[in-house]
């Protein structure tokens, strides 16, 4: 029975592959038309909304990128709205726009409207530094993205191909830095998220035929070491011990050489604080440290964060941190703390699934075959919180290199081919 049942679903998979692979229909070469006809337009929302300032902590800013994103979504018939968030959190909210049918596959789009730079930072509009590349604020991570995703979706409305078919178009406020606790600010995601078949998220593309299946996840951790405070001259000895610096250096290097080669693993301390007295601001990372050299340090602080593929290889990282932290040098101690961040989006027999059947559309349009990329060359990101739940791809996003720099750019040269490859994929997979 179980042999037939394997047989049945290889004989379906293989079936759906084969019409993924086959030539392009009449209906898919009027989408890549339309694509043609649309692109100036295109570009013209990807460079009004590059040039709104929307750092997660700019909170109108990321507000007014939404309403871009509400008024242009609104011409093509989808309901929007705007998710509050508690004050508490102080994030902007998220942007929704959706369409409910009773027909095909149901798709839920994820793209972020902010970005890593903040209102106060230097300024950096869309411009065109050449033909095949533009530079700007989150031009690829992730506002090439989101217009990639509107594009579509434009472009399958005026076919009449989104009629009676279920789309929801997810934007998150606060993706580069999510709202804490993040089970507050992503419930409205995830919940929305398991009403859906497919998740298909457009971060940056690592390459034009590389799709992403899976994404380490990320968490934060705190240590604490505390020195008995003594004259410098008394350091090592029985009476004075080591301090609280030696003791922080004493556990990251353990850290290191206990921990370091292990796949998909890393732990990187972004900063230290130690001294005879220290202060830490946890809201804004801004930390001081008062101390002599002739005096032994009495505190010292180190954050830093964990990334991990499965919460398996998770929680054995963090006993055995927990473990290296509790052998204390003499007249020392010492204490860590983890906290929760984006959970891992682990690789599925389903993701992969969903990368073969854009390659199989990629070959299609003459594009090439689409690979699967390394389950490890990735962070976070808000599919994440998903992955559990439906079949996921992500990284069909815009192409480009500096994300997170003054340096950011995106490829225009393939721009307009990533959005034909997206429009003609989705449109099979909502006429599956």
């Amino acid at each position: 029975m179980m042999r037939k049942l394997f047989t049945t679903a290889f004989f379906i998979l293989f079936l759906c592959l084969n019409t993924f692979a086959q030539g392009l229909s009449d209906t898919e070469k009027k989408l890549i038309d339309l694509i043609d006809k649309n692109y100036e337009e295109t570009v013209a929302l990807l460079e009004e909304t590059v040039n709104i300032n929307s750092g997660t902590l700019n909170i109108e800013g990321v507000r007014e990128v939404g309403r871009v994103f509400e008024r242009e979504f609104a011409k093509i018939g989808f309901q929007t709205e705007w998710i509050t968030l508690p004050d508490s959190l102080r994030r902007a909210g998220h942007f929704v726009a959706s369409k409910k049918g009773n027909k095909g596959k149901k798709l839920f789009f994820i793209g972020h409207l902010d970005t890593v730079f903040e209102k106060d930072m230097p300024f950096y509009p869309f411009t065109m530094v050449d033909e095949n590349t533009a530079k700007g604020q989150g031009v690829n991570d992730m506002k090439g993205g989101n217009v990639m995703i509107f594009a579509t979706l434009k472009a399958l409305h005026e076919m009449g191909l989104l009629d009676d078919r279920t789309v929801t178009v997810y934007f998150n406020g606060d993706e580069e830095n999510a709202g804490n606790p993040s089970h507050v600010s992503r419930a409205d995601f995830i919940e929305r998220a398991k009403q859906h078949d497919y998740a298909l998220g457009y971060e940056t593309a690592q390459g034009f035929n590389i799709a992403t299946v899976a994404r380490r996840g990320a968490s934060t951790w705190v240590l604490k070491t505390e020195g008995k405070q003594v004259h410098s001259s008394g350091v090592f000895k029985e009476h004075a011990g080591f301090g609280a610096i030696y003791e922080a250096a004493r556990i990251l290097n353990s850290f290191r050489e206990e921990l370091l080669g292990e796949q998909y693993l890393t732990f990187n301390p972004g900063q230290i604080i130690g001294g005879s007295d220290i202060q830490y601001d946890v809201n804004t990372g801004e930390g001081e440290a008062l101390g002599k050299t002739n005096i032994v340090a009495r505190e010292a602080l180190v954050t830093g964060d964990l990334r991990f593929l499965g919460e398996a290889q998770k929680e054995a990282a963090r006993e055995k941190m927990s473990q290296i932290v509790a052998q204390h040098l003499n007249q020392t101690k010492a204490t860590i703390t983890f906290q929760d961040g984006i959970p891992s989006m682990e690789p599925t027999p389903g993701n992969y699934a969903l990368v073969e059947k854009l390659s199989a559309t990629s070959e299609a349009m003459g594009f090439g075959k689409v690979e699967a990329g390394d389950p490890g060359s990735r962070g976070g990101g808000d599919i994440s919180y998903i992955g559990e739940f439906l079949d996921c791809i992500d990284g069909i996003g815009a192409s480009g290199t500096g994300a997170h720099s003054p340096a950011e750019t995106i490829n225009m040269k393939e721009f307009p081919d990533l959005i034909k490859r997206s429009t003609v994929f989705v449109y099979r997979l909502l006429h599956e």
